[in-house]
C-alpha cells in the first residue's frame, strides 16, 4: 500500500515536527515483518506498525524509518527476482520517494548507517521484529519495554498523535463511512435460528466488498455480558438481545470502533427497552460533556451519575445518586471505562501503555471498575475518543459477594431479576473534539430504539 499523493504534505510535516522534537537524537522506526499462519508462504494479512505508518504511510514488510539528526530515510527490503511471479509488480524505490516524500534506500544499508550510534526506538508488538532490531542497534529491544533512550521518542510521538491533523481526521471519516453499512448490514441479517457468526459474515461482507478489513476482531453476541467475546457458535433465539461490536480501518490504516445492541426479534421488550433508553441517556450525556478542556475522568463519571438515575428510577438501585458512584455501586453493572483514544490503533497508542492514555501525574484508580479506564487526560480539539458506557448482569461480578458487599441493601435483586432478558447493551460512537464542542463521527449508524427496530423492519 502506498500513500495517497494528497496525503504527501502531511507526513513530512509529521515527520519534520517529529524531527524538531528530536534534536539531534537518532531514531528508527520499524514497520514490523509478515507473520507466517503456519509455514512461511502462508502469511496472516501484513499491517505496518502504527508509528511507522503515521509518519510514511506506507504498509511495507520489513521497513524501518531512520532519522539521522539531520533528516529522514526509509530503509526497505530491495525486489527479489521473482517477486512479480508470485505478487505482481511492486513499486520501485524512486516512486515510493514521490509519494512518501522522504529518501528511499536499501535495507542492506541501513547497519552501516547505524554503526556507532545510540539509537532511539518504540519496539513493535511483535517479538520477532524487536529481535531484528535489538541485533541492529545492538541492545534490548522488546514489546512494552522502554529504555531511558527510548522515552523521549515515546513522549514526542504521544504528543505529535494525540491530536489529529487534517489528513488523520479525513482517514477516521473514511473509517466511519466504512463502517456505517456493516451496522445496517447486521441489524438486516439478524433473525431467530441463525448463528452469530451469520451476522458476523453479513457485516465482514460490507467490509470487504470496500476492499477495507476490521481495525479489530468484531465482536457479535448474544452473551454480551462477556465484554470481549470473540466466539461465534451460539443460536440467535427469540427474545435475545444481540450486541454487535464492529468497526471498519480505513484505507490508509485508521480504525473505527462502533458498538450497537439490538432484539434479535426486531422489537426491544418493555424491559428491554427500559435498560436499553438507560444506557441511550448515559452515552448521550456522556457525549454532551466532550469539549475542549474537560477531563475525560469527568466524561466517565457522567455516565456513572446518569446510570445511578435510571437505574434508581426504575427501582433496581436506591440511595443517592453520588454516593452510589462514589462507593462503586454502579460500578458493579457498567465495571469499564468509557472509552479510549481512537486513531491508528483502535486503542491508539497502547503499545505505549499508559504514557498515551494518562496524563503525567495522573494514575489509574485502584477502584473496582474504575481502573479499566484507558484515558484520563484534559480533552483537546483533534482528539478522537469513544464514548460506550454499558449495562452487563456479569454472573462472576454479580456472584461475587465480596465485590457486591458494597452495595448492601441498594441493589434490589427482586426487581433485576426482572430484567433477566438483559445480558449486556453497550452503545458506542467516535467522538473527535473540535474547537467548539464535538462531532460524532459515527453518527450515521441509528442507535435510538425505534430507529433501530424501523432498520429491522425493512430487512
Amino acid at each position: 500500500m502506498l500513500p495517497d499523493p494528497s496525503e504527501r504534505a502531511a507526513l513530512a510535516r509529521r515527520r519534520e515536527h517529529l524531527a524538531r522534537a528530536l534534536g539531534s537524537t537518532p531514531a528508527v522506526l520499524a514497520s514490523s515483518r509478515p507473520r507466517p499462519r503456519n509455514y512461511a508462504a502462508d502469511q496472516f494479512p501484513f499491517r505496518a506498525s502504527s508509528h511507522f505508518l503515521y509518519l510514511f504511510g506506507l504498509a511495507a514488510p520489513d521497513g524501518m524509518g531512520f532519522y539521522d539528526g539531520q533528516g529522514w530515510t526509509l530503509y526497505l527490503p530491495e525486489p527479489g527476482p521473482d517477486d512479480a511471479l508470485w505478487d505482481g509488480a511492486v513499486p520501485g524505490f524512486a516512486e515510493i520517494a514521490e509519494r512518501t516524500g522522504c529518501t528511499v534506500r536499501a535495507r542492506a544499508q541501513l547497519p552501516a548507517a547505524l554503526k556507532g550510534r545510540a539509537v532511539a526506538t518504540l519496539p513493535t508488538p511483535d517479538l520477532e521484529t524487536c529481535m531484528e532490531v535489538a541485533g541492529l542497534l545492538g541492545r534490548e529491544v522488546r514489546p512494552g519495554k522502554l529504555l531511558p533512550l527510548d522515552e523521549p521518542l515515546a513522549e514526542a510521538m504521544v504528543a505529535l498523535r494525540l491530536r489529529h491533523d487534517d489528513a488523520a481526521v479525513a482517514q477516521l471519516r473514511k473509517a466511519a463511512e466504512v463502517t456505517a453499512p456493516a451496522h445496517l448490514a447486521g441489524m438486516r441479517a439478524t433473525r431467530p435460528g441463525l448463528l452469530e457468526a451469520v451476522v458476523r459474515s453479513a457485516m465482514e461482507a460490507e467490509f470487504l466488498s470496500r476492499d477495507v478489513r476490521p481495525a479489530y476482531c468484531p465482536i457479535v453476541t448474544v452473551h454480551g455480558e462477556v465484554l470481549h467475546n470473540l466466539k461465534y457458535h451460539h443460536a440467535l433465539r427469540e427474545g435475545d438481545l444481540l450486541l454487535a461490536d464492529v468497526g471498519g480501518e480505513s484505507p490508509g490504516g485508521f480504525a473505527c470502533d462502533v458498538t450497537r445492541t439490538w432484539p434479535v426479534s426486531g422489537r426491544f421488550s418493555t424491559t428491554q427497552r427500559e435498560l436499553y433508553e438507560v444506557v441511550l441517556r448515559m452515552q448521550k450525556a456522556s457525549i454532551s460533556a466532550v469539549r475542549p478542556g474537560v477531563r475525560y475522568r469527568d466524561v466517565h463519571l457522567t455516565a456513572h451519575r446518569e446510570m445511578a438515575r435510571g437505574l434508581v428510577a426504575l427501582g433496581i438501585l436506591r440511595g443517592d445518586v453520588e454516593e452510589l458512584v462514589v462507593d462503586g455501586v454502579t460500578a458493579l453493572l457498567f465495571p469499564h471505562g468509557i472509552g479510549h483514544l481512537m486513531g491508528l490503533d483502535v486503542h491508539d497508542m497502547e503499545d505505549l501503555g499508559d504514557r498515551a492514555g494518562y496524563a503525567p501525574g495522573r494514575t489509574r484508580s485502584q477502584e473496582f471498575g474504575h481502573r479499566y479506564l484507558r484515558l484520563d487526560r484534559d480533552l483537546e480539539p483533534g482528539m478522537a475518543v469513544t464514548i460506550e458506557p454499558g449495562f452487563y448482569q456479569v454472573p462472576g461480578i454479580l456472584g461475587d459477594a465480596r465485590l457486591t458487599a458494597r452495595a448492601g441493601d441498594r441493589l434490589n435483586r427482586e426487581v433485576l431479576a426482572r430484567y433477566s432478558d438483559v445480558r449486556g447493551i453497550r452503545i458506542e460512537d467516535d467522538v473527535l473534539v473540535t474547537a467548539t464542542g464535538h462531532e460524532v463521527l459515527t453518527a450515521a449508524i441509528p442507535k435510538e430504539a425505534s430507529d433501530v427496530e424501523a432498520v429491522m423492519a425493512r430487512a
